[in-house]
């Protein structure tokens, strides 16, 4: 260590320890009293392996006996989303005041609510596999998708958070999706509501709010944003409806934009990419930018008027 450090590092190590002293959160150095991120990720790929058995084997077994498998998974998934459960509740101000073996008893309430719940997650996320593979002509097969497509990852991870998020469970339900949404840059907070049948092809840049509604059949592309219409309320609008309802059989191209706790999009529209909408539009409607004025820059100059009747820029992903 070079000289200068040595004869600074005794001050700086006590600025840094004393700089804890001032009672902010930030100043937290409780490690074991919050929820471990990398247990919770865990937690989620055991959740995948339950959910989707033939497609996360476990190597390191000898022999792979699916059901003796799958009742130790069970049993490791439950033991320690047990125990991530009773870490988020303490911050749970309702439960302020409970003493630790009333959370503990919530905790195994939530635990055993939460795995009942995996055969209907299953139902759901068998309807979004079909979608899947019958919307997208690159799709090789149901296997693939199961095994390379960062959408359903995203949507699995969602569906299991929001089964916690309905439960109460605070912050562990945002911690995983805040995995998928680092894995796959698409971003589906925990409140969301969605239907059977959700697509999402490609997924870069998708953020779907936390009072969102989804129907089904609900196909979206990349960079849609279903958010919030204006944030300046700041925590005035918690438990307010602030992101728009999709009503069953909308597809939403990419880069399009739909904000607004009452904007309601019907049953059967189409929205264009870039669109920016804030008002409803009703069931059956197509809205998408003016057409472009395209200019070249060649041996001569050139403005095209560009002009794509429905049926082409309908299939244009």
């Amino acid at each position: 260590m070079s000289k200068l450090i040595c004869d600074n590092i005794s001050e700086i190590i006590s600025d840094i320890t004393n700089d804890y002293e001032k009672g902010r959160p930030i100043d937290k150095q409780d490690i074991f009293g919050t929820p471990d991120r990398y247990i919770v990720r865990d937690i989620i790929d055991k959740l995948n392996r339950i959910v989707y058995a033939g497609y996360y084997v476990d190597r390191t077994y000898k022999i792979y006996n699916i059901n003796t498998t799958l009742a130790a998974l069970i049993e490791d998934v439950s033991y320690n989303l047990n125990k991530q459960i009773a870490l988020a509740l303490h911050f749970d101000e309702k439960l302020q005041g409970k003493s630790e073996e009333e959370i503990q008893c919530i905790a195994e309430d939530y635990t055993v609510k939460f795995m009942k719940k995996i055969p209907e997650i299953r139902e759901y996320l068998d309807t979004d596999i079909e979608a899947l593979y019958v919307g997208d002509p690159a799709a090789e097969s149901k296997d693939a998708i199961i095994i390379a497509y960062p959408g359903l990852f995203a949507i699995s991870v969602q569906r299991y958070a929001h089964v916690l998020y309905q439960l109460g469970v605070p912050m562990l339900p945002r911690v995983m999706t805040e995995h998928a949404h680092s894995r796959t840059g698409i971003d589906i907070n925990p409140g969301a509501t969605i239907g059977k049948y959700f697509f999402i092809d490609h997924g870069t840049g998708v953020v779907v709010g936390e009072t969102t509604i989804i129907g089904e059949n609900v196909k979206i592309y990349q960079g849609v944003t279903l958010g919030a219409l204006s944030t300046r309320g700041g925590r005035g609008l918690i438990d307010k409806k602030r992101h728009p309802t999709i009503e069953d059989n909308v597809t939403i191209y990419s880069g399009a934009s739909i904000l607004g706790g009452d904007t309601v999009i019907g049953k059967g529209s189409v929205i264009g990419g870039n669109v920016f909408l804030t008002k409803s539009v009703p069931a059956g409607t197509k809205v998408n930018v003016a057409n472009q004025e395209l200019q070249f820059d060649g041996e001569g100059y050139k403005k095209v008027n560009e002009s794509a009747d429905d049926k082409e820029w309908f299939y244009i992903i």
